[in-house]
């Protein structure tokens, strides 16, 4: 009888999600930036804009796969914290942090009494379903994603990681 040895997988499929887990601690090259926002769609789309300029501060332009990445998965959360994290009369932060091999984005919002769903591990959207695969996008693009509560009663942190490859 012949004897058969597994072959090791690889894993490609979407990040799995270190989940009600700070980020992994990180040497930031320069301070990094925070900003408030309004909880509005204004404010999800400033929020965008902003990842994009401070990255562009940071020699990383948008039309890198880095940058691209980053800013895609900045708006996503943004979105969300805007969508599902939302307590009127309160604003949601967005922070970034570039390390020599991670930009992380951080986006803190006042709904801790609602986690992020997790693509895989929760059913999917109907097909015909216009929303609900923002995080799809996040797990397949950022290399590292998680979400971590402060306290019950004030702030969730939903936080992504990018490894920076220089291009």
């Amino acid at each position: 009888m012949k004897s058969e040895i597994a072959a090791p997988t690889v894993s490609t499929g979407p990040a799995v999600p270190a989940q009600l887990t700070s980020p992994p601690p990180l040497s930031p090259l320069y301070p990094p930036s925070r900003i408030r926002l309004s909880s509005s769609h204004r404010g999800a789309r400033l929020a965008r804009l902003l990842a994009a300029q401070q990255l562009a501060e940071w020699g990383i332009p948008r039309t890198t796969s880095t940058g691209t990445v980053v800013v895609a998965v900045v708006a996503e959360l943004a979105a969300n914290a805007v969508t599902h994290g939302r307590t009127p009369g309160r604003d949601f932060e967005v922070r970034l942090a570039l390390s020599a091999v991670v930009v992380r984005g951080e986006v803190l919002d006042t709904r801790p009494d609602r986690l992020p769903r997790v693509p895989g591990l929760t059913l999917p959207p109907p097909p015909d379903a216009t929303n609900g695969r923002g995080l799809l996008l996040v797990a397949a693009y950022a290399d590292r994603w998680g979400w971590s509560v402060r306290d019950a009663y004030t702030t969730k942190t939903v936080w992504a990681e990018v490894d920076y490859r220089r291009v």
